[in-house]
């Protein structure tokens, strides 16, 4: 795909950065009134319509306005406050609980996660509605809870913080919307069952893990950890020392189901609609079921969610022979975020995702055409002419030279998002993920194999296809374990000034973003722009710890 097919423009944009801009103001505090936000937001809209036909400043100003108020509007409505609660102590309450998410436990007794306040004490009613986090003791055979299913609970409720301290846990929460917790208490009993189709995901997600088991769990249970974690996203299996090697070594995002997970499993599907001649409009339709099926059974986390409206978008609009555009998409799919999951937005995984699928698409794509022109094997024979080990040859280096730009425009990003979330500096995670995201990806394809073998009743084939993905992962895992070993590779470290971090992040995207509307010509030729931001950024504002 050439760099001039991705499009060099995204109008989106004039949608998407000023709902955001929003979004950010009504998180910071700066909040009206919702009537008064919509109002405004009605008029800037009504203005717009006015001049659509000269556009202009006038227009694009109305535009954005509009969006700026309704992203104001949009945070208020989706994080109602009760101030009181600010003040309120603890108190003891009964509730009852709606199961939304439910998080990765190791504690055999104690269960966490999200849920929604759907019934309270006459005293407590201001509460009904509201999202709260939980962290209870389970009844004797309630540790799998389903979403949507309803439990009476009983413990001590607190309200959150409107703004937490940076980087805590509390942070995580707020962001997510959540607005009380209920902890130091215990789950009573189950008062409504989940629904059919939860259900359903549920058990799907429990047959699909025996199936990743299948001849391997027994002889090497470890690393079948990892198998799951990789292809379910159950990073729970993973040991504490195994999960301290991934994120030292910059590969941990592997166990995350996002772009790269979404990517791989859509390709495998399409490629086996197409070996069972699907018509083009069959596929399209047979193939996001299944994949939005996978999405939902491994517990549609918002990356994967993400990642999965972006692969439609591009997936229909070449079925409907229009020209694909993965920026526009990209666009696309965050103005749906914005509007439909306002806070998912001030997520941690919204905006790694989001700045690492940017700078694949606007750097990493660009780069890897630039290399592979730059050798050809037989560049003055036609290439029907080659002989086969030209053909060979040819192949090898376009793959060699995709994987060293995907890789480059993702540790740009991935260094300085280390840094600002996870206080690690990883050098080496470059020449790492060459090899890693490769061989991650054949994995996951014999994880996929495995997993519609099992599904048909061919319990050999998917033992099969489950020791040949885990021999890769033991080797993968072996290189991991050596590799954080090697002085250099890694360092605990953090930005001298808070704020430097944020900074430079967008700094780095705005140098990737010139370049690309610039098509990579004058100032910005050689791609040195953005690898000069992070070496800068890194030189001067990372303390090393």
């Amino acid at each position: 795909m050439s760099s001039r097919s991705l499009g060099h423009r995204a109008p989106l944009l004039w949608l998407v950065v000023p709902l955001m801009a929003g979004l950010s103001l009504g998180h910071a505090g700066l909040m009206l009134p919702v009537g008064w936000s919509l109002a405004l937001a009605v008029a800037a809209v009504s203005v717009a319509w006015i001049f659509r036909e000269r556009g202009g400043v006038r227009w694009h100003g109305a535009i954005v306005f509009a969006m700026l108020c309704a992203g104001l509007a949009s945070y208020a409505l989706h994080r109602p406050r009760i101030a009181a609660w600010e003040q309120l102590p603890p108190r003891e309450a009964r509730l009852t609980i709606e199961i939304e998410r439910v998080f990765a436990q190791k504690e055999e007794k104690r269960i966490s996660g999200v849920a929604r306040i759907v019934e309270t004490a006459p005293h407590l009613q201001e509460t009904r509605g509201h999202r709260v986090y939980f962290s209870l003791n389970t009844r004797a055979g309630s540790r799998d809870l389903v979403a949507t299913s309803q439990h009476e609970v009983i413990g001590v409720l607190a309200g959150l913080p409107r703004v937490a301290e940076p980087g805590s846990f509390d942070q995580f929460l707020t962001d997510a919307g959540v607005n009380y917790r209920v902890t130091r208490g215990r789950f009573l009993e189950q008062t409504r069952a989940p629904t059919a189709y939860r259900q359903f995901c549920a058990n799907a997600a429990t047959r699909l893990s025996a199936i990743l088991g299948l001849g391997v769990e027994a002889k090497r249970p470890e690393l079948t950890g990892v198998y799951r974690a990789m292809l379910l996203g159950q990073q729970a299996e993973l040991t504490e020392e195994q999960g301290a090697a991934f994120r030292r070594s910059g590969t941990m995002h592997i166990f995350s189901i996002s772009g790269l997970h979404i990517a791989v499993i859509a390709g495998a599907i399409h490629g086996l609609l197409l070996l069972l001649r699907v018509p083009a409009k069959a596929r399209l339709i047979v193939g996001l079921t299944v994949l939005w099926l996978y999405v939902d059974v491994t517990g549609r986390a918002p990356s994967a969610v993400r990642a999965f409206t972006m692969v439609a978008l591009v997936q229909t609009s070449l079925a409907l022979r229009v020209p694909a555009n993965p920026v526009a998409a990209l666009a696309t799919s965050a103005w749906l975020v914005a509007v439909f999951d306002p806070l998912g937005t001030f997520s941690t995984s919204f905006r790694l995702s989001y700045a690492i699928v940017a700078a694949l698409l606007m750097l990493g794509l660009p780069l890897a055409e630039t290399l592979q022109r730059a050798w050809l094997p037989e560049r003055d024979l036609p290439k029907i002419a080659w002989p086969w080990w030209r053909h060979v040859a040819g192949w090898c280096w376009r793959g060699f030279a995709s994987s060293v730009a995907i890789g480059f425009a993702i540790s740009l990003v991935g260094t300085l998002c280390g840094v600002w979330y996870f206080q690690l500096l990883t050098p080496g995670a470059l020449f790492l993920n060459l090899v890693f995201v490769p061989a991650a990806s054949l994995a996951m394809i014999g994880g996929f194999v495995s997993l519609l073998l099992g599904l048909v009743g061919f319990d050999g084939g998917a033992s099969l296809a489950n020791h040949a993905s885990v021999l890769l992962l033991a080797i993968l895992d072996a290189t991991v374990r050596g590799f954080v070993l090697v002085p250099g590779m890694w360092f605990n470290a953090v930005f001298r000034v808070s704020w430097v971090g944020g900074f430079s992040i967008v700094a780095l995207l705005f140098a990737i973003g010139f370049g690309y509307a610039q098509g990579w010509q004058r100032a910005s030729r050689g791609y040195w722009a953005p690898l000069a931001v992070v070496l800068v950024a890194v030189a001067a504002g990372v303390k090393l710890l």
